[in-house]
């Protein structure tokens, strides 16, 4: 084992911030990471002990205890449970003969709940050793149980369906659907690839680059929506000896899907737009963070960026130029929603828990290696391929005032087409609801848990930066689904499971709302339990990142927008009761980040 653990750390030059590509592959060859293994890697890597067991228990995909041969993960997200996931978990259980959390006795099959995977508008679905199945049912699983059973590789049982586009391709082998349902100005396949680089780039300036973009007015399409181009200025501007491009590939957010289906239709836009950022500011490399429930995708992307190193699209003096040197990696994470936000990612990069940073000084002037680091979203570097190419006048006439340019939305849940749509900005809640055929809509979650639940009194808004800020995500609930148990109470659990545990008020406020709301959905509640958690919900602004701050809000927003639900359980007569322990939810809260509680008794 010795000489395995090693050959694998000499892969990497013995660097330690690469650690999470060194459990990676050390837990392919051995099934897990035992102790004595971490120790290992502390001694040769230069880390302490508690360095080490620090990022293996951070993330969800690393084990410090043996896994099964055969691990399947199921999709817990809100759309999942919406189109039969209980079912689809009964017949997993029945025919693996285990229960959700365990593994077989003869150490063959292993069933394990997961956040959402990024296949919204195919559910359920179920990572089978890194292998996606999408719109599971309960005969699918019998047979999917039955052909391992039976001695069949994942490889033989996937064959049956591939999905559309190149998700078909033997590199990528997939059963998943890309569903893109309207294409605008970034999707419509009239760009061809590489041009920017290849005809552009050698006869233009770095600063004349970053005009173009600023002249653009395009916005992080990440969700935050700070200006593109003026994040390449101060990149371009900050000391250090290096520079480094990375692209945000984290899609965490439940809902979001877009940057899945960019990956696998125009990834050669993505990985140029790269190119194009590290011309711009004068970085050396880029750093793709590619989540690990999108592992399926490496090998493909791993090909595309070996093909543009071939045509010197990547690589020394890339396209003839200069002194413009500049290559990518992929970086696979290991499965945490928090590495979403920049600094966290940044911290996983470099081998660590993904725990945001404080703010500042900004990943522009000291992040990635304590170095200048511009980090995009895989949406806006897609996009600044096409304005380089078009020009920012192109890009101005698309969209409105104040947001321009298109939006790519990943729409799922009630409606007849789930999927992609590309949208100019201003397009309202009603169109988007009429486009993906959507009826009897009771209520939409724009951008994800960390956004808002809006009912039909603003159906007439309008998506842009200034009324209704989107990352994409759309989840559609018609009137047969209840909103606070099914929607609220799924997104609530997904904060506190995703809660890095860093900050007290973000470690131990979702759990004690979620007693709250459980308490009012049993029937217990009272009208001041309403009011304490609008009040205690504020707490919550003092987190230190995004996760944080927005934990509360499938609570907060579905009070303010849907009161009426919580009229309705609340106990009539009674104003106050004491039938909630503040103190007894604090300690489980602690209990589920694995945290100790600090109580001050006067």
């Amino acid at each position: 084992m010795k000489d395995r653990i090693f050959k694998i750390i000499s892969k990497y030059n013995g660097d330690s911030s690469r650690l999470m590509d060194i459990l990676h592959d050390i837990q392919d060859t051995e099934g897990y990471i035992a102790g004595d293994i971490m120790g290992l890697l502390a001694d040769l890597l230069s880390l302490s002990a508690a360095q080490v067991e620090e990022t293996v228990s951070f993330y969800h995909f690393y084990s410090d205890k043996p896994r099964a041969k055969v691990n399947i993960y199921l999709n817990d997200s809100v759309t999942a449970n919406m189109f039969g996931r209980a079912e689809v978990l009964k017949a997993f259980e029945d025919a693996c003969g285990i229960s959700e959390g365990e593994v077989s006795e003869d150490g063959q099959l292993g069933l394990f709940s997961t956040s959402c995977i990024g296949m919204n508008d195919q559910e359920p679905a179920a990572l089978i050793n890194d292998k996606v199945f999408t719109r599971l049912t309960p005969y699918r699983v019998s047979q999917i149980i039955a052909d391992l059973k039976s001695g069949k590789s994942l490889d033989e049982i996937t064959v049956e369906s591939c999905g559309d586009g190149k998700n078909a391709l033997p590199e990528v082998n997939a059963t998943v659907y890309n569903n893109i349902r309207r294409k605008g100005a970034l999707l419509n396949n009239d760009y061809p690839f590489y041009s920017v680089v290849r005809d552009m780039l050698p006869n233009i300036s770095s600063e004349e680059i970053i005009d173009i973009v600023s002249e653009s007015n395009i916005r992080g399409r990440g969700g935050a929506g700070f200006p593109t181009g003026l994040k390449w200025k101060f990149g371009s501007k900050a000391r250090g000896e290096r520079r480094f491009i990375i692209c945000n590939a984290d899609e965490g957010e439940p809902g979001t899907f877009k940057d899945r289906v960019l990956l696998t239709e125009y990834p050669e836009m993505v990985f140029e737009g790269m190119a194009v950022a590290g011309y711009a500011v004068g970085a050396d490399l880029g750093l793709l963070y590619l989540r690990y429930e999108y592992k399926y995708l490496l090998n493909y992307l791993n090909g595309i960026l070996d093909n543009m190193r071939k045509n010197n699209y990547l690589g020394t003096n890339v396209a003839g130029i200069e002194d413009f040197n500049f290559d990518i990696r992929i970086q696979l994470g290991a499965g945490a929603y928090i590495c979403g936000e920049e600094s966290a990612l940044i911290e996983s990069l470099e081998g660590k828990r993904g725990e945001p940073r404080d703010k500042p000084p900004f990943p522009v002037e000291k992040g990635y290696l304590n170095l200048p680091t511009i980090v995009n979203n895989v949406e806006t570097l897609a996009t600044v391929v096409k304005i380089v190419k078009n020009g920012a006048d192109w890009f101005n006439k698309l969209g409105n005032k104040d947001s321009v340019g298109t939006k790519v939305l990943s729409i799922s849940g009630d409606c007849r087409f789930p999927g992609i749509y590309e949208v100019e900005w201003g397009m309202t809640i009603s169109e988007v609801l009429a486009m993906c055929g959507a009826t009897e809509v009771q209520a939409i979650q724009v951008g994800g848990p960390s956004g808002a639940l809006i009912g039909k009194k603003d159906f007439g808004r309008e998506l842009s930066y200034s009324d209704l800020p989107t990352g994409g995500s759309m989840i559609v609930f018609n009137n047969s689904r209840n909103l606070l148990r099914e929607v609220v109470l799924n997104f609530t659990n997904f904060f506190i499971e995703e809660s890095c545990g860093s900050c007290s008020t973000c470690r131990n406020m979702p759990y004690v709302l979620r007693e709250k709301l459980l308490k009012i959905l049993n029937g217990r509640g009272v009208k001041q339990d309403v009011e304490d958690i609008l009040q205690w919900a504020k707490v919550l602004n003092v987190s230190r990142c995004g996760l944080g701050q927005t934990a509360a809000n499938p609570i907060v927003s579905s009070i303010r927008n849907f009161r009426h639900l919580y009229d309705a359980l609340v106990q009539k007569e009674v104003d106050y009761d004491s039938g909630f322990d503040l103190e007894s939810s604090v300690l489980e809260s602690c209990k589920v980040v694995g945290r100790q509680p600090i109580f001050h008794h006067h």
